[in-house]
């Protein structure tokens, strides 16, 4: 018997990701960072390149070559790379890199020698997004540097990409103005000599939005899961992540009990209260005290009083629930209960967070449609 869970539909994710690859002529990336957004990277991973994905993209080193001791050999993009890693370690095991100035660039050249290999690298170049990736100012230089690195065979540049700003918001003018400084940026790549393979651009929602910014690869995380990241629009995505847990207890108290730290909730009238076994340390925000939606009993209520490390509670009413009933805080909505989505609105985030937060060591994830 299980007290709480995530499950996580795999099918879900392969039905998705076919969705993203039939939309474009590009190669798709299936990004599983931040541990597949939750839904485990592993397995995640899998589901993806069962359906088509071509590449699998993460931050970190230790992601990829985590996916690399997991026995898959698809192409790997790895981009937030501090200074000091083992790089090398990337470059033996054929994960792609992502160098955004001179001195990440001559890191990965110092890997490239040691590994007795050239490094693999995607140039970034900051679009407007003011994050990650070299200035247009800098980037003839980083170029001229990369091109001169790959002609005494230390590094081979695979792909120039950049990423943006507002995709999420259709029609917004930055998307424009991005692409056209992508577009300068890539004249500038050919000016240097250089002609990477791929040219990416386009995240989750300009894979759905923007043909026009697909060039020869798409990034697609939160739509593999099934999150749209586009508000009010779903495009056929189905959410792979169902998060529930078993009533604990129930208890009958009287009107102006106060609920949970602080009595920030007093109940009405009598009421039978339901305890959750899920809080914070789980991934529950604290955010949802006195807000959050849940799905007991056919109905949807509300979290009453202060979310708290391992547990909240609901005023159920007079209605009748027992302990070892199901309450589902989120899924794919198709029961009627609440959603990601419905979550991110009600603590004031985005659907992106919720779902990230559930990889908590103590709420195992169980698979449906896992394959040999």
């Amino acid at each position: 018997m299980w007290q709480a869970e995530v499950r996580v539909d795999l099918d879900a994710i392969r039905e998705n990701v076919s969705r993203l690859r039939s939309g474009t002529t590009a190669e798709l990336m299936a990004v599983v960072k931040g541990d597949g957004y939750g839904h485990g990277m592993i397995p995640a991973a899998r589901a993806a390149l069962d359906a088509g994905a071509d590449w699998l993209g993460v931050c970190t080193l230790d992601e990829a070559l985590s996916l690399r001791r997991a026995g898959i050999t698809e192409p790997v993009l790895a981009w937030l790379l501090a200074p000091g890693l083992a790089l090398h370690e990337g470059v033996t095991a054929g994960v792609d890199l992502g160098a955004a100035s001179l001195p990440q660039l001559e890191e990965m050249i110092k890997a490239s020698r040691i590994a007795g290999r050239p490094a693999r690298l995607h140039l970034k170049i900051d679009t407007g997004l003011s994050r990650g990736g070299a200035t247009v100012a800098d980037w003839p230089t980083l170029l001229d540097a990369a091109a001169a690195a790959q002609a005494d065979g230390l590094v081979e540049v695979v792909g120039v990409w950049s990423h943006f700003v507002h995709a999420d918001s259709p029609g917004h003018p930055t998307t424009d103005r991005q692409l056209a400084v992508f577009h300068e940026g890539l004249g500038m790549v050919e000016k240097a000599g250089l002609r990477p393979r791929y040219r990416h651009l386009a995240n989750s929602a300009a894979t759905l939005t923007r043909p026009d910014t697909h060039f020869d690869l798409v990034r697609a995380g939160l739509a593999v899961y099934g999150l749209s990241p586009v508000a009010g629009e779903r495009y056929g995505l189905r959410p792979a992540m169902t998060a529930r847990a078993r009533v604990m207890l129930t208890k009958r108290v009287p009107a102006g009990a106060g609920v949970s730290y602080g009595h920030t909730y007093t109940t009405e009238r009598g009421s039978t209260l339901a305890v959750i076994p899920l809080g914070y340390a789980d991934g529950v925000p604290r955010h949802a005290s006195n807000n959050g939606p849940v799905l007991l009993g056919a109905a949807r209520r509300t979290i009453s009083g202060r979310v708290c490390m391992d547990q909240f509670v609901l005023d159920c009413g007079d209605d009748p629930v027992a302990a070892g009933d199901v309450a589902t805080l989120f899924g794919s909505g198709a029961d009627g209960g609440p959603t990601a989505d419905d979550w991110a609105e009600a603590v004031g985030t985005i659907n992106y967070e919720i779902v990230t937060r559930f990889g908590s060591s103590r709420v195992p994830r169980v698979y449906d449609g896992e394959r040999p």
